[in-house]
């Protein structure tokens, strides 16, 4: 905050003159400064009210006010810095000194205390009318009207036939697995460049994941290393029982040559489509290529119902078998039957009503996610250290969150001294996926890369995720672009 001239005075102005700037600058403190301009101590309403109580007249000077060493902190600083100093000493103004203690700035607690979070929900205006809904009616657990309309409008929007609300995303990929059979002992092709949710279902069903390498492109699976990848197993005699090609950061992966390689070799493809709802590939929803498509509505997604996924499939077999086995696989008895195991995987009629009134403004978060991206790109664009995750001319992308790499010929900084620098600003940022191949949890997975160097290595050690979310004010954006600036120009 720039210092007012009412809040700085010296020992000459009376007490009744200390009043009246207490009451023109409305913040409860005023900053006493000395004959050189250099700052002395803080002067609360609470001083000049002892000063009243010890005998002072309204016209006595602020010199009787005796000397105190007050709270201050020099600049350079960090957010974080200040806010702790200000928890820890119950304060809410600290005076900021330059190297001759003169006052260069004071910050509010109200102005620093607000934290930049990488992607929150965002809520629409009619998810309240459908939840009411849910329970006026007393439509509470698992099932019920909301579930039902929900998959038939997400059905609609994305241009499938048949579609299964269910808990989560990870949920989906573990029921498309189970749905193509896949078992103990099988092999599934999985892009490295992911979160483990795209994985770890693998484990689950008992079979091993093999991991594919990015292409610089599209930063999502690479056709050359998924091509290696099969000739390797032809090699050995066998071929992998599915494919999972992750669509990530809201860009679709370059599906028509991936679909080709995958046809060829008669293997189906499970389209992992959990950060890249509203996106599209040639024209056409992300999240439709696949025998099999998942959706994610995690709380940090485009959309959220809080928590839940969906399975979407033009095969209507499939999600009529996904929707038996995510309500426990119960036969159609009269008493309670099961013949084989099932889940607990269905969404719940509430969570759903939350889902449709998010999907009613879908196309206005795609657009502010967008525009989000672009004014990085805009007001850093003489930056040369940052290189934005590229768009291909066959993607539009959600742009589900800002991602970039740094130069390393234009910067010494890390995207970790970065991600750390922001952190320190109160601006959450984060690393891009750390590749499942180097995970310890999958140490022994075989991996294939897209040339002599693996690319989602390189993007990995070099990217960063910026604050995304689509409610971002553009004073939150200008402060992330003023702290990126910053911390950049340290190197």
């Amino acid at each position: 905050m720039i210092v007012p001239v009412d809040m700085l005075l010296n020992r000459d102005v009376s007490l009744r003159g200390a009043m009246s700037r207490m009451n023109s600058v409305g913040l409860g403190v005023l900053l006493l400064i000395g004959e050189n301009g250099a700052f002395e101590r803080t002067v609360t309403d609470g001083d000049l009210r002892r000063l009243i109580l010890a005998g002072a007249g309204l016209d006595d000077p602020l010199a009787l006010l005796p000397k105190i060493d007050s709270f201050v902190i020099f600049a350079p600083f960090t957010r974080r810095d200040a806010l702790a100093m200000m928890n820890r000493h119950s304060i809410n103004h600290l005076p900021v000194l330059n190297e001759h203690r003169r006052v260069v700035e004071v910050l509010d607690r109200r102005e620093i205390d607000e934290q930049i979070l990488l992607s929150t929900p965002h809520m629409g205006a009619t998810e309240m009318d459908f939840i009411e809904e849910a329970f006026r009616t007393n439509w509470i657990a698992p099932l019920g009207p909301n579930v039902d309309a929900f998959e038939r409008d997400m059905a609609k929007l994305l241009g499938v036939d048949h579609a299964a609300a269910l808990s989560s995303g990870t949920a989906a990929i573990h029921l498309a697995l189970r749905l193509l059979g896949v078992g103990a002992g099988d092999f599934v092709f999985c892009s490295t460049l992911t979160f483990a949710a795209s994985a770890n279902p693998i484990v689950y069903q008992g079979a091993q994941p093999v991991f594919i390498d990015s292409d610089a492109e599209s930063w999502n699976m690479s056709k050359r290393a998924l091509e290696a990848a099969f000739a390797w197993a032809s090699g050995e005699g066998w071929s992998p029982k599915a494919v999972i090609i992750v669509n990530l950061y809201g860009q679709s992966a370059d599906m028509d040559p991936l679909l080709e390689v995958c046809g060829r070799h008669g293997v189906p493809v499970i389209e992992d489509a959990a950060e890249s709802l509203g996106a599209l590939y040639r024209g056409k929803p992300s999240g439709t290529f696949g025998r099999l498509g998942v959706l994610s509505f995690n709380g940090n997604k485009i959309i959220t119902t809080s928590g839940g996924g969906m399975l979407i499939s033009q095969d209507e077999s499939l999600i009529q078998k996904a929707k038996f086995l995510a309500t426990q696989a119960r036969d159609p008895a009269p008493h309670y039957q099961h013949s084989e195991i099932g889940f607990n995987y269905r969404m719940s009629n509430i969570l759903a009503g939350v889902g449709r009134g998010q999907l009613k403004v879908l196309d206005e978060r795609v657009k502010a996610r967008r525009a989000v991206f672009d004014f990085y790109r805009r007001e850093l664009a003489d930056t040369a250290a940052i290189q934005w995750m590229p768009e291909p001319e066959w993607s539009y992308s959600s742009r589900w969150l800002t991602t970039c790499t740094l130069d390393r010929a234009h910067t010494k900084v890390t995207s970790t001294q970065l991600v750390q620098g922001l952190a320190a600003e109160m601006i959450e940022a984060r690393p891009l996926w750390k590749p499942m191949h180097l995970q310890p949890v999958f140490a022994g997975a075989r991996f294939f890369p897209h040339g002599p160097n693996a690319v989602s290595d390189d993007l990995f050690e070099r990217g960063v995720c910026l604050p995304s979310g689509s409610n971002m004010s553009e004073v939150a954006l200008t402060r992330v672009v003023e702290q990126v600036r910053r911390i950049l120009k340290r190197a």
